[in-house]
C-alpha cells in the first residue's frame, strides 16, 4: 500500500478549512450548517469506510462537499490504486459549485468524478455501465419516493455484503424508505460506535429477492 502523503494532507486541510471558515459563498446564512453533515459525523463516515476497507464509494448528494471530502480522506488514506469515488448531484450549480471546487482544490479529480444528473436517472446508467461499489453514502433528496428509488438502484450497485450509509434517517420520509429494505430485502443495521445521526446498513450476501407474495408492510409508527 502506498499512501500519497501530500494528497492526504491536502484533503485534511480542505476539510479543516471548510469546518473553520465555511464554504465561500454559502447560498444563504445558516445554509451550510443546515445542509451539510457536521464535522463529527464526517469523521464517523470516514471511519466507517476505513473499517470497511472500501476502495470504491458511491455518493448521492454533494452540496458543499463536507461528506465528499471525508469519503476521499478514507480512500486516499488506504492508498489503493483502484480508489474510485463517484458523486451524483444534479444541483451542484445551485451551490455555486462550491463542493466540486473543494474537490478540485484538494487535488482529488483523479479519484473523484461528478455526475451532474438527478440520481433517479444517473444511477440506472451506472448499472448499465457495469459499475459496482464497496459502499454508498446517501444524502440527496429526502422526498420519500426519491429516497426509495435511490435505494432500489443502490441495492444493485453496491456489491452483496457491502455497506449503505444514510444521513437524516430521523426524517420519516428517509426512515420509511429504508425500512422497506430492512423488512423485505434483508438489510441489517450495522453498528456505529459513536454518537451520530448517520445510520449504516449491511447488504445481505447472497442478495435477498423476495417473492411477490412475501411482502411485509413497512410503514413506521409516528410519535406525537
Amino acid at each position: 500500500m502506498f499512501v500519497a502523503v501530500d494528497l492526504l494532507e491536502r484533503v485534511r486541510a480542505a476539510r479543516r478549512e471548510l469546518e473553520e471558515t465555511g464554504p465561500r459563498p454559502p447560498r444563504s446564512d445558516g445554509d451550510f450548517e443546515r445542509v451539510s453533515i457536521p464535522n463529527a459525523d464526517s469523521d464517523v463516515l470516514r471511519d466507517l469506510l476505513l473499517d470497511e476497507r472500501a476502495t470504491t464509494v458511491l455518493e448521492v448528494g454533494l452540496a458543499y462537499g463536507a461528506s465528499a471530502l471525508a469519503i476521499a480522506e478514507a480512500l486516499v488514506a488506504q492508498g489503493s490504486p483502484a480508489a474510485r469515488h463517484v458523486i451524483v448531484d444534479a444541483f451542484q450549480d445551485h451551490f455555486g459549485n462550491v463542493g466540486w471546487n473543494a474537490i478540485e482544490t484538494a487535488g482529488l479529480t483523479g479519484i473523484c468524478s461528478l455526475v451532474r444528473r438527478r440520481s433517479q436517472f444517473a444511477l440506472p446508467q451506472l448499472i448499465e455501465d457495469g459499475m459496482d461499489f464497496d459502499a454508498a453514502f446517501v444524502d440527496g433528496s429526502h422526498v420519500f419516493h426519491n429516497v426509495f428509488v435511490d435505494l432500489v438502484f443502490i441495492r444493485e450497485l453496491v456489491h452483496p455484503g457491502g455497506l449503505v450509509i444514510l444521513d437524516d434517517v430521523a426524517l420519516p420520509s428517509v426512515a420509511t424508505a429504508v425500512r422497506y429494505f430492512e423488512l423485505n430485502a434483508g438489510w441489517r443495521s450495522h453498528p456505529i460506535d459513536a454518537r451520530t445521526r448517520l445510520r449504516a446498513f449491511r447488504l445481505p450476501d447472497p442478495p435477498v429477492e423476495p417473492r411477490f407474495d412475501e411482502f411485509t408492510p413497512f410503514a413506521i409508527e409516528m410519535s406525537d
